[in-house]
């Protein structure tokens, strides 16, 4: 017998576990069901022992398939990312990751500027809410919403964040938004990312808690659902400046009030600490510092 196991069956297996369904695995893996299946039996023959419990649409692992998981883990994900290091040490491609609404209302307008001046670098753009795992996902770079704090992470502030209110022009009109305490008349657009109204309106206004509890308000997970309501005239959102460039320099959006709150996070550009970036990530990481560093003097 080879000593070693066969190393397809092995990827199989390892993508079998994590989400606990061979569909799923061959979804990842861009096979079929069937084979992942032949690959897991092929391994459960070379160790001599079960891995999983079939049933009709689902798998259950078995004690000894958990510990081997456990035992095999580590040294699968060194195997990749040593194999990935090599394969792209030289590769001019550079894979950068933000939010969506960051990458759709902030990047989208300057990653032309960024191909103009290095068009031989290849840029892989991945817009997502998931928090990126440097040590398993294919990325160089993330900018990344936090207050900065992981010792895991060489982290630059980009932009430091506070939370501003904007809505239409119309809007502002429609519902005489003169002065804070107008804001009963309105409807409040809550975010995930900056939840702070209840503050925002204890800090510029006399509103007791209770009128500020009756004000309606309708909840968003993504900003960018949030910043185009306001933008349609359906309320008053709590937003980033760098989110809502566009829509004030085209009027769509504008601050009736410019009182901010200032709040601890930023947009903070991110690798993990302690790795050497590849050339073109290293060039695009200066890139986003001098151009930040830029728009902050021109702000």
């Amino acid at each position: 017998m080879n000593r070693f196991p066969p190393f397809k069956a092995l990827v199989a297996f390892d993508a079998s576990m994590r989400h606990n369904s061979f569909s799923e695995a061959a979804r990842e893996l861009h096979v079929t069901p069937g084979a992942i299946g032949q690959q897991i039996q092929k391994l459960e023959a070379w160790l001599g022992t079960a891995l999983f419990v079939r049933s009709v649409r689902q798998i259950q692992p078995t004690i000894a398939a958990i510990r081997y998981w456990e035992d095999i883990q580590a040294s699968l994900m060194r195997i990749q990312r040593a194999s990935d290091e090599l394969r792209m040490d030289q590769a001019n491609e550079v894979w950068l990751s933000m939010p969506p609404t960051l990458a759709a209302k902030w990047f989208a307008s300057r990653m032309g500027d960024f191909l103009s001046f290095r068009p031989d670098i290849s840029l892989h753009l991945s817009a997502s809410t998931t928090l990126i795992d440097f040590e398993r996902d294919r990325v160089d770079l993330a900018i990344r919403y936090f207050d900065g704090n992981d010792p895991s992470l060489d982290s630059t502030l980009l932009y430091a964040d506070e939370a501003r209110l904007y809505c239409a022009p119309a809007y502002a009109r429609k519902h005489s938004l003169n002065n804070p305490e107008d804001l009963v008349r309105v409807t409040l657009l809550q975010t995930t990312l900056l939840p702070h109204w209840p503050q925002w309106l204890e800090m510029h206004t006399r509103l007791s808690k209770a009128q500020i509890s009756a004000i309606p308000s309708q909840h968003f997970d993504q900003s960018i659902l949030a910043i185009e309501t306001a933008r349609h005239g359906q309320g008053v959102v709590l937003s980033s400046s760098i989110l809502t460039q566009l829509e004030v320099q085209d009027g769509s959006l504008i601050e009736p009030f410019e009182l901010t709150l200032p709040v601890s996070k930023g947009y903070f550009l991110v690798h993990l600490r302690g790795t050497q970036l590849r050339p073109a990530a290293a060039i695009l990481k200066q890139w986003l510092i001098k151009r930040a560093e830029e728009e902050r003097l021109l702000a």
